[in-house]
């Protein structure tokens, strides 16, 4: 039995190790484009405004979509072909923004890229979530995010290099095809080893006859705070670009630092969780809280502090918010749980980010004085869900 044990365990492992490297490899085409996105679109000739609104309504049907995505991956219990069929979007519309010559069109591409997203992430964290939940939610989300940072830390590297080079950010986007391919080839093996990830769980899930518990609602509501408290990259990128921070070609670096700083606290943070629970993502969030200050400050140290702190927060989001619902969803209704689980983060960033994209071209002060207050009531909101449970 020890040993039947020890042998899924690994396989769980080693699952989640392969679904990171396909999430590497994609990172470094979607990370690698929104690494660019903000200065690109300032180059086209985009206002503050459209580049606000442009991440806003991005994360709105990225995440907001999650719930029907979700509901059907449920239904259908085809998890595996709604994630094969989002990955294989982004490795086409990204690389395509080599061809756009217009700010609307190349905005087109980038919603088109968060459809996917939207199509692939319900089915594609219930299937981690089962390897997960055998290995440790957090741990398990937390090694896999690791990975996924990999690539978003070495395509905006690159990305780097390609512009201080050539100068081309048509030559930049279309290396992108190349991580994608690749991330193709990865995803059909994981699927062939791994036809049915559950079995990994060691239990069939059973139907449910009851809706999600309160605390998955209030849950739901501190993620809402969170989310609309939070500065998209672009709009940083933006800020950069426009008060002449730093150059063009050295922003996406600044971002691959961010990646870095993912990356690490990911895992740390992922251990954390499995240690002391919610409680972890209260502390965080009040930290988070410093962030936006810095982001939008004037002085270059200041801002490298800021985007280490945002770095740092984003890989708590990525693993801990996603690990925290397993412990409120029954096995059957996870697609249906992250749905509206990225659904409400969507949402709220799409509000915030819009609001946020206006008041820098109003208010630099009033942006900062929003996100914060909001990062401090959504760490009230938590401490109360991690105090409840």
């Amino acid at each position: 039995m020890q040993s039947s044990a020890a042998a899924t365990y690994q396989r769980a492992f080693q699952f989640i190790v392969l679904m990171g490297i396909v999430s590497l490899l994609a990172d470094m085409v979607y990370e690698g484009g929104r690494s660019l996105s903000g200065q690109y679109l300032a180059l086209l000739g985009a206002s503050g405004t459209i580049v606000g609104l442009t991440a806003g309504i991005g994360e709105l049907i990225g995440y907001g979509l999650r719930v029907v995505f979700g509901y059907l991956s449920d239904r259908t219990r085809r998890y595996w072909l709604l994630t094969i069929l989002g990955y294989g979007m982004t490795i086409i519309a990204v690389p395509l923004l080599a061809l756009t010559n217009n700010w609307p069109l190349a905005v087109g591409l980038l919603m088109v890229e968060r459809l996917s997203k939207a199509l692939r992430s319900p089915a594609k964290d219930t299937l981690i979530s089962y390897a997960a939940e055998r290995v440790g939610a957090g741990k398990g989300f937390g090694l896999h995010e690791v990975l996924d940072q990999v690539g978003a830390i070495a395509a905006p590297l690159m990305l780097t290099g390609v512009l201080a080079f050539s100068n081309s950010f048509q030559l930049a986007f279309g290396l992108l095809i190349i991580p994608g391919v690749l991330c193709m080839v990865v995803l059909l093996m994981a699927r062939k080893q791994f036809p049915q990830p559950a079995d990994l769980i060691g239990k069939t899930p059973t139907l449910s006859t009851t809706g999600f518990s309160r605390q998955f609602w209030l849950y739901m509501v501190g993620v809402a705070l969170f989310a609309a408290a939070s500065v998209d990259f672009a709009l940083t990128a933006y800020h950069l670009q426009q008060q002449r921070i730093l150059a063009s070609a050295a922003i996406p670096a600044l971002y691959a630092l961010a990646m870095t700083v993912d990356a690490v606290a990911a895992f740390g943070f992922g251990l954390l969780y499995d240690r002391i629970g919610l409680y972890a993502l209260v502390g965080i969030t009040a930290l988070a809280a410093l962030s936006t200050p810095l982001l939008f400050s004037d002085g270059f140290l200041m801002v490298i502090i800021g985007i280490v702190i945002w770095g740092g927060v984003l890989g708590a989001q990525e693993s801990i918010l996603r690990a925290a619902v397993t412990r409120f969803a029954p096995l059957d209704r996870r697609g249906a749980a992250y749905g509206l689980f990225n659904a409400g983060f969507g949402i709220s960033w799409f509000v915030g980010s819009a609001c946020f994209g206006l008041l820098y071209d109003i208010s630099r002060p009033a942006l900062i004085g929003v996100s914060v207050i909001l990062y401090l009531i959504a760490a009230l909101v938590l401490w109360s869900v991690a105090h409840r449970a």
